[in-house]
């Protein structure tokens, strides 16, 4: 089969410049939606008097034949035929002759090669934030099952306040929703479709574009042809999307390296997510959360690699696009297997409470709470902040807490102080003095623990 292109050309294509500029290698994964597209391509053109029904029928017969060798693996493939796109094609035209040729009508690979990689991206939307939701759900799990224990919460690495594990790991719900909330916003740009706008004009021919967005279940179809053969902002804030993913999985893994070590002594990972050393017999290492933190820098990587792809790009198609499935195939590859072994982690680490109360009042975490309890009694913040510390100066010099010093001493620094401070001393109750909505109070981490069990459908069980 000659090139669609050749008609213009003396000289064959040099075999390194078939090898050089093939993408099928990677764009064999856009198979089938580019079928998609196709057939409902074929379908607008019989409605629109381009094709016969007779022709239409056949060609969405073949397309379907072909689809099904394309997911079981049977299509041959030849480089010199550059892309999936064109391996189709080829395949038409062998099955059906002229009627095969007619297939292309009305479109380019330009407009062709950007609805399939939408109609991809938009697959891929839903499968990670189904995995998204299911990370979520275990964090769920684990803030019911973790209710009541108390966690040290950092700022700057230095322990700070006392909060819940429930709140702890609802926290990640938050983020991972933003994740979702992003997704489905990436979506509705995605969701545009650019089929009929041809190489860069439009076409003359009497195409109806409405027809085939609504076959296809796009919301809009572009407005500036222009714009659409060369519009790659979608791909890119795609990828934005999963490295701020990578983000939260990186920060989560993080933390998840430094609480098992024995120096935090916070949690116990699964044996089956661990892995040992080939000479220290003792070890236990936590790889998985270590590779989820490194393949961070892939999917950050993908980011850069595509915003440097469409930096100064003239209007409109350039060959370079032809380099953007590569990192967003990485990025979802990546995001994707992080997620899948990221739930059974959070499902099977467990919390060393023993280890975690024995220092639990080490840091001074009630001290914030004490400089509320003296605003509470009309001592100005600042005021109040400076006693605090005066206060935690003096129980370090002496290796007390601040629930260990008698009342004089609180009432030195002001005679507003009263027993009732006592209530107010101590991690348990310090967590206990919290009101505000979204704080770690009992009652708002139980309010949105059963907020989130109400929102997150229950998981089919894999098994």
């Amino acid at each position: 089969m000659s090139k669609a292109w050749s008609g213009r050309f003396e000289q064959p294509t040099d075999k390194r410049v078939e090898r050089f500029t093939e993408s099928i290698s990677f764009d064999y994964r856009l198979g089938v939606h580019d079928i998609q597209g196709s057939i409902a391509h074929v379908e607008m053109l019989s409605e629109v008097g381009l094709i016969s029904s007779q022709e239409r029928t056949q060609l969405c017969a073949e397309l379907r034949n072909i689809d099904r060798n394309i997911r079981e693996g049977q299509m041959e493939i030849r480089p010199e035929l550059e892309d999936i796109h064109m391996h189709i094609e080829r395949d038409v035209i062998d099955a059906l002759g002229d009627i095969g040729r007619k297939i292309h009508t009305g479109r380019s690979r330009n407009d062709q090669v950007s609805t399939a990689f939408r109609l991809w991206m938009r697959d891929s939307i839903a499968a990670l934030d189904q995995l998204l939701g299911d990370l979520q759900l275990a964090f769920v799990n684990r803030a019911e099952s973790d209710m009541g224990i108390i966690l040290p919460a950092y700022t700057h690495m230095q322990r700070a306040q006392p909060v819940l594990a429930s709140h702890h790991w609802l926290a990640y719900c938050e983020k991972l929703q933003r994740d979702r909330d992003r997704l489905q916003d990436t979506r509705k740009r995605v969701n545009v479709l650019p089929l009929g706008t041809a190489a860069l004009a439009g076409s003359s021919l009497p195409l109806d574009r409405e027809s085939v967005a609504s076959k296809l279940g796009f919301d809009a179809i572009s407005q500036n042809s222009l714009d659409a053969s060369s519009d790659r902002d979608f791909a890119a804030e795609f990828l934005f999307d999963l490295a701020m993913i990578a983000e939260h999985l990186s920060s989560w893994a993080e933390e998840g390296i430094i609480w098992s070590t024995i120096e935090f002594d916070f949690i116990r990972l699964p044996d089956a997510f661990c892995t040992g050393s080939s000479i220290m017999p003792q070890k236990k290492n936590p790889d998985v959360l270590e590779l989820i933190r490194g393949k961070t820098g892939r999917v950050l990587g993908d980011l850069q690699a595509l915003l440097t792809i469409l930096k100064g790009l003239p209007l409109a198609y350039n060959r370079d696009l032809q380099e953007d499935k590569i990192p967003v195939f990485d990025a979802y590859d990546t995001i994707g297997s992080c997620l899948s072994v990221a739930v059974p982690l959070v499902d099977g680490i467990q919390l060393n409470q023993k280890a975690i109360n024995s220092r639990l009042e080490q840091g001074f975490l009630d001290a914030t709470t004490l400089m509320e309890y003296l605003i509470g009694k009309g001592i100005p913040m600042r005021t109040g902040h400076e006693m605090v510390g005066q206060l935690v100066k003096q129980c370090e010099q002496h290796q007390m807490t601040l629930s260990d010093l008698p009342l004089e001493d609180f009432q030195k620094l002001s005679s507003e102080v009263e027993e009732d401070v006592f209530d107010h001393l101590g991690v348990q109750n310090a967590v206990k003095a919290f009101q505000t909505v979204g704080s770690t109070a009992f009652g708002q981490v139980q309010s949105q623990l059963s907020a989130w069990q109400d929102r997150l459908p229950v998981s089919p069980d894999p098994g």
